[in-house]
C-alpha cells in the first residue's frame, strides 16, 4: 500500500482525525499504520556519497587485518511490521487532541513549510492516546512462549539484576551543575544533561554551520523535554521570545520548534493523565505496553526527529533516521526501569518487544557507535555525532545505569566475544529493508599513536591489573579511528573515574555500594570535565574515544545495563 507524502495531503486531512461523529473517527491503530506509511514514503535511500565513504571506511578497516566473512545476523525493517489493535481515546483524550489540533492548524496556516511535521505530530499523538488507554484497560497479553534463541547475540544476554524501589532513589535526573560554564548566560543549560543539546549541535556545526549552535529553539527543547528543570526557566519569557523571533525572522526550524514543543507538551499531558488515574486507583497500569516493534520505532524516531533537526536535504535520509532511532533505543534500554518509575512515557514502551529484537537493537547501537568512531562517518551527513554524543553524556550525567547495572563480579572472557567482534555498521535499513550485522574477528592497530600511548602508560603505572584490557581496547579503537589527537589529561581523568573504575570494581567482591560510588562519581567528573568536550581542536577526538570506551569496550558495561526484561520491583512500579 502506498501513502502520499504529507505535502500532498489536502487541508481537510486534519478534520479526518477528529470529525463530529465519533464512529467516523480515525482509530489509533489506523493512525499508527498511516504514520508508518508516511515514514516509509518519505525515507530516502542511502546516497552515493554516503556509500562511498562507508566503503572507504571498510577498506581501511580491512587493511588493519585480514578480512573475514564472519557470522551475520539479520533483522527485518521495523516499519514493515503491522500495528497492534488499540482502543480509541476517551473523551478527555479527544479533548486533548482537539486542543492540539487547534494549535497545529495555527502553525500550519502561518508556516505551511512544516505541514509534514504537523501531520506527523497529529498522527503520533492520536496513536499515543490509544496506546495509553489500551495499556490501562486491555488485559496484558500473555507472554509468548518461544524457544530460546541461539543467535550469537542472545547467547550473550546479561541477566538483569533484581531491583527494588530503593535502588532508584539515589539517581540524579537533571544532571549536576557544570564546574565551568559552557553557556555562562544560560542557567538551564549549565549541566551535562541539558547542555548536551547545544554540545551535539556544536559538534555537527564545526564544518557546516547551519546556525543551530546558539539558536533560541534550544530553550523550547530544554523546557519541554526536561520538565524537572522548570524552576530555572521563565516560561512566559520563553514564549514571548519565540513569538517575537518568529515574527522577525522566519526559519523552518523555528516553526519546527513550536511543533516539537506541542508534541512534547501533549505527550506529557497524556502521560500525567493516566498516571493520575493510576494513583487514584481508577485504573491499574501494568508493566507492559501495547506497542509493537513498528509503532515503538515510529514513536522513537519522531520523538528524536523533533529534537535533532537535520538540514532539509538530509532530514529523511536512512542514515539520519537510523541514528535517531538507535540513540533513543539505547537511552530506553539503559534506563527503562528507572524512568518507568517516574512515568516517563518514552521508556516503558520497549518492555514488550521480543527479547531477540531488543538484543539486536542494542547490538546495532554498539555497531553504530563503532561506525561513528571512524572519521569517514562524519563527512557526508550533518547529524552524525548524535549517537556518540548521546553515549558520552549518558556516561557523564550520573543519570543512567551505565556503570551501576553494568558491574558484575568477574570479567567475561574477551576471546571470542561476539560484541567485541561486531563490525562497525551505520544500520541504515533498520526502519525499512532491514539490517544485517556482521560478527568477525576485530582488527587491531599494530602500534599506538603518541597520545594514546600516554593513556596506556598512565594506566599501566596506576592500574596494572586493568592495563592489559585497557591497552587492547585502545589498539582496537585506533584501528577504527586512526591516530588519536585528543586531550590526554582530561580524557584520562574521565576514563580513570568511569571505565577503569568500573573494571577495577568488577575484579573485587560484589558490592552495590561500590557500584553506586562509581556511578555517582561518573556524574561528578562529568560536571568537572564536560567543558573540555566543547574544545574545537580536541573535543571531537575526546568524544570519539569516550564513546568507544563507554559503549564498545570489553566488558561492555553498556550491554550489561540494557535491561532486556523489566524486573518486577517491590511496591508500585510507577510510584516514583
Amino acid at each position: 500500500m502506498k501513502f502520499r507524502g504529507v505535502g500532498a495531503v489536502p487541508k481537510a486531512s486534519a478534520d479526518s482525525l477528529l470529525p463530529a461523529q465519533p464512529s467516523a473517527r480515525l482509530q489509533p491503530a489506523e493512525a499508527a499504520d498511516t504514520l508508518a506509511g508516511f515514514l516509509v514514503e518519505r525515507i530516502n535511500g542511502s546516497t552515493e556519497e554516503y556509500r562511498r565513504c562507508q566503503n572507504a571506511a571498510q577498506q581501511r578497516l580491512d587493511a588493519c587485518g585480514s578480512p573475514h566473512a564472519g557470522t551475520t545476523v539479520h533483522l527485518e525493517g521495523a516499519l514493515q511490521m503491522p500495528a497492534r489493535a488499540l482502543l480509541p481515546p476517551d473523551e478527555e483524550g479527544y479533548a486533548r487532541l482537539r486542543r492540539l489540533d487547534t494549535s497545529l492548524r495555527m502553525i500550519e496556516a502561518a508556516f505551511p513549510q512544516v505541514s509534514t511535521d504537523v501531520e506527523l505530530c497529529r498522527l503520533t499523538c492520536l496513536m499515543l492516546e490509544g496506546a495509553w488507554r489500551s495499556r490501562a484497560l486491555v488485559p496484558p497479553r500473555e507472554e509468548e512462549q518461544t524457544a530460546a534463541c541461539a543467535c550469537p547475540l542472545c547467547r550473550q544476554l546479561p541477566t538483569p539484576p533484581a531491583r527494588t524501589l530503593g535502588d532508584y532513589r539515589w539517581r540524579q535526573s537533571a544532571g549536576r551543575p557544570l564546574a565551568e560554564k559552557t553557556w555562562p548566560y544560560r542557567r538551564e543549560l549549565d549541566s551535562v544533561l541539558t547542555g548536551g543539546w547545544s554540545w551535539t549541535r556544536q559538534m555537527n556545526d564545526l564544518e557546516r554551520d547551519l546556525g543551530h549552535r546558539h539558536r533560541f529553539e534550544d530553550d523550547i527543547l530544554v523546557f519541554h523535554e526536561y520538565k524537572r528543570v522548570i524552576d530555572t526557566i521563565d516560561t512566559a519569557r520563553l514564549t514571548q521570545h519565540v513569538e517575537d523571533r518568529l515574527a522577525e525572522s522566519f526559519s523552518t526550524n523555528s516553526a519546527r520548534a513550536l511543533v516539537s514543543g506541542l508534541f512534547a507538551a501533549h505527550k506529557r499531558s497524556v502521560d500525567e493523565y493516566w498516571l493520575r488515574q493510576h494513583h487514584a486507583g481508577d485504573v491499574v497500569l501494568p508493566q507492559t505496553n501495547p506497542l509493537g516493534q513498528s509503532t515503538y520505532s515510529a514513536l522513537q524516531v519522531l520523538d528524536c526527529l523533533f529534537w535533532h533537526v537535520a538540514p532539509d536535504t538530509e532530514l529523511w535520509q536512512e542514515e539520519n533516521l537510523a541514528s535517531l532511532l538507535l540513540c533513543r533505543v539505547i537511552d530506553d534500554m539503559a534506563d527503562v526501569r528507572a524512568d518507568a518509575l517516574t512515568g516517563e512515557i518514552s521508556n516503558f514502551w520497549l518492555a514488550d518487544m521480543p527479547t531477540h529484537t531488543k538484543a539486536f537493537y542494542a547490538a546495532c547501537a554498539i555497531a553504530l557507535v563503532k561506525y561513528g568512531c571512524m572519521p569517514e562517518a562524519h563527512r557526508p551527513m550533518w547529524n552524525t555525532w548524535l549517537m556518540t554524543t548521546t553515549i558520552v553524556w549518558m556516561g557523564l550525567t550520573g543519570r543512567h545505569a551505565l556503570w551501576f547495572d553494568g558491574i558484575t563480579q568477574g570479567l567475561p572472557p574477551a576471546q571470542g566475544c561476539s560484541l567485541c567482534d561486531l563490525r562497525p555498521n551505520p544500520c541504515t535499513g533498520i526502519l525499512t529493508h532491514g539490517t544485517t550485522l556482521t560478527i568477525a574477528p576485530r582488527p587491531s592497530a599494530p602500534a599506538l599513536s603518541t597520545r594514546t600511548a600516554e593513556l596506556s602508560a598512565r594506566c599501566r603505572a596506576q592500574f596494572p591489573r586493568t592495563w592489559p584490557l585497557f591497552d587492547a581496547e585502545l589498539h582496537a579503537f585506533e584501528a577504527l579511528h586512526g591516530p588519536w589527537h585528543g586531550n590526554t589529561d582530561s580524557t584520562w581523568e574521565i576514563l580513570r573515574r568511569t571505565y577503569i573504575a568500573a573494571v577495577e570494581a568488577s575484579g573485587t567482591a560484589p558490592s552495590t555500594d561500590r557500584a553506586r560510588q562509581v556511578q555517582q562519581d561518573a556524574g561528578v567528573v562529568g560536571s568537572e570535565r564536560f567543558h573540555a568536550l566543547h574544545d574545537p581542536e580536541t573535543g571531537r577526538e575526546d568524544t570519539a574515544l569516550l564513546a568507544y570506551m563507554f559503549a564498545c569496550a570489553h566488558p561492555h558495561f553498556l550491554w550489561n545495563a540494557t535491561g532486556h526484561r523489566p524486573t518486577g520491583v517491590t511496591g508500585d512500579w510507577l510510584d516514583g
